[in-house]
Parts: C-alpha cells; sequence; structure tokens
C-alpha cells in the first residue's frame, strides 16, 4: 500500500523504513529538515519536508501524497523535552488525524506508551485505564498520550502501539545517550521500580506489522518486565559505566510494566530482542 509516515527519521522511523520498502509499500515520508528530507529521498521514500505544527501544511501534505494509511511516529525526545514532546502528541496528532480525515484516509498506527497506565501490582494489559490523575511531570506525558489515543481513535482504522522504554540505536539507552550520560553522573538509581522495555527494532517491525492488525491499543514490549534493582547495573555494565550507588526504596504503583500477550496470542508477534538482558549486553558491540 502506500503509506505516509510522519517522523521518518526518528529512531523508529530510519529502521521502519526500509522493512516498509522491503515489504513492497510505497512510502512518503516526512522529516521537519532538508537534511532529513534528504536522508529520506536517499533511502528511497518520497520525502516531504514538513513542520507538524502547520496545519495548513500538514493537510496539504497529506492531500498530496492521498495515503491508504498513516503511520504517525513523530516524537521530540533527543534533548529530553517533555513538554515539546507532550505538544507534538497533542497538536501534532491532532493535525495529523484531521489531515489525514479531509484526505479520506481510513487507517492510521501511532506511537504510544506502556507506562501510562493505573497502578497495580503486576503488568498492565490493555484492559487497564491511562492514569487519569499523577504529579507533574508524568501527568504532563499521561495527559499528552490520552488525547494522542483519543484523536487517533476517530479514524476507522486504527492501531494504538504501546511501546515499552526503548533502547537501542537513537534512543536515551544508547552508548551515547541521556542514560548513559546520568549513570555517568552517578544519577540513575536502582530499586524496585519495574519496566519493560524494548528494543527499537522490535518497535519498528511491530509498526509494519499493524499496518494489517484491528483497531485498538497493543502493548509492544519484550518479555520480561524488570525491576530496577536488576536493569540499572546490566546498563551500566553493558555501556561501561560505574555501578549505580543509589537506592530508591519505594515503587510507584504505575511503576508495573507491561503485558504483552495480546500481540503474541492474538497478532502472532514476538520481540526478536525477546529480553532486556541480551538486548542491553549487545548494547556496547
Amino acid at each position: 500500500m502506500h503509506v505516509f509516515l510522519a517522523g521518518g527519521t526518528g529512531a523508529v522511523g530510519r529502521l521502519l523504513l526500509p522493512l516498509l520498502l522491503d515489504a513492497g509499500h510505497r512510502v512518503t515520508a516526512a522529516s521537519r529538515t532538508g537534511a532529513g528530507a534528504e536522508r529520506l529521498r536517499a533511502a528511497g521514500a518520497t520525502p516531504v519536508l514538513l513542520d507538524v505544527f502547520d496545519r495548513a501544511a500538514v493537510e496539504a501534505a497529506v492531500r498530496a501524497a492521498a495515503p491508504e494509511a498513516v503511520l504517525h511516529q513523530l516524537t521530540a525526545l533527543a534533548d529530553y523535552d517533555l513538554a515539546a514532546n507532550a505538544r507534538i502528541r497533542r497538536e501534532g496528532t491532532r493535525n495529523l488525524v484531521d489531515a489525514a480525515k479531509a484526505a479520506g484516509v481510513r487507517r492510521i498506527v501511532a506511537q504510544s506508551i506502556a507506562w501510562a497506565y493505573q497502578g497495580g501490582p503486576a503488568p498492565a494489559d490493555e484492559t487497564v485505564p491511562l492514569d487519569p490523575g499523577t504529579a507533574e511531570p508524568r501527568a504532563t506525558t499521561v495527559g499528552s498520550v490520552g488525547a494522542l489515543e483519543q484523536a487517533v481513535a476517530e479514524l476507522p482504522e486504527s492501531v494504538v502501539l504501546r511501546y515499552g522504554m526503548l533502547y537501542g540505536p537513537g534512543t536515551w539507552y544508547s552508548p551515547d545517550g541521556l542514560m548513559a550520560e546520568r549513570l555517568g553522573r552517578g544519577e540513575l538509581a536502582t530499586g524496585p521500580a519495574v519496566t519493560s522495555f524494548l528494543h527499537v527494532a522490535d518497535a519498528a517491525r511491530a509498526a509494519l506489522a499493524a499496518l494489517e492488525w484491528p483497531s485498538g491499543p497493543v502493548n509492544v514490549v519484550d518479555d520480561e518486565p524488570a525491576a530496577a534493582t536488576e536493569w540499572v547495573p546490566a546498563l551500566a555494565a553493558a555501556l561501561g559505566r560505574p555501578a549505580p550507588t543509589a537506592v530508591l526504596t519505594e515503587r510507584q504503583p504505575w511503576e508495573r510494566g507491561a503485558d504483552n500477550a495480546r500481540a503474541r496470542k492474538e497478532f502472532g508477534w514476538q520481540p526478536l530482542h525477546a529480553s532486556w538482558r541480551t538486548g542491553f549486553a549487545a548494547l556496547g558491540s
């Protein structure tokens, strides 16, 4: 099919584009910079230079492309700017959804997160509601995720990929990423908080597969939710950083991880990197 890829040069988008092309899809891909657009052209896509906050430009771009589906992989996480990322989820998604409607697009696949659930003792499945009331800065993130998911649900066919914490090239969890810097400064603590991870390559594979999945949210995470007492020292070892000494003794109720049973059992999806243990070990290689 013809796919409009929003966020084609991001951590997921840059891995997703070749998968789409190899699968025989035709891709129009958007970037906010000229350099990014040239990279998209070189990779085999039809590039579009686009400011996602410009409603008229987004509508014109999607209408001109006339795709059969939109893949929403827009983020603004390179500088750890949670407010900017929340704005993309709210305003950028709104513009993208409205443009898709105007162009008659029926299907959208959108990137969300798997740590916005209400609290509980065990990893959350997709029946657990999102957390409506929480303190800042989490409130900004969860609120924007809720707005994103509500907006994309306006299209006749919408799949929401609730990704685990992404690691690998181009993410915070890479040898030159934010977490390596925080480990080097002794800022990353161990403790009982549980996280579900996902290698960025598996995120791209899920986005490709989701072009054929039924509507609704899907947890896209690896098979092993883990407490920080386990994963933080492993990440430090993999990245060649000092072992952490700080310890947080309490787990917030929402720090519970996520369950990938639906993706596995209903859709036959399984991560190539089944556990962060082996995935982290390969980060420094």
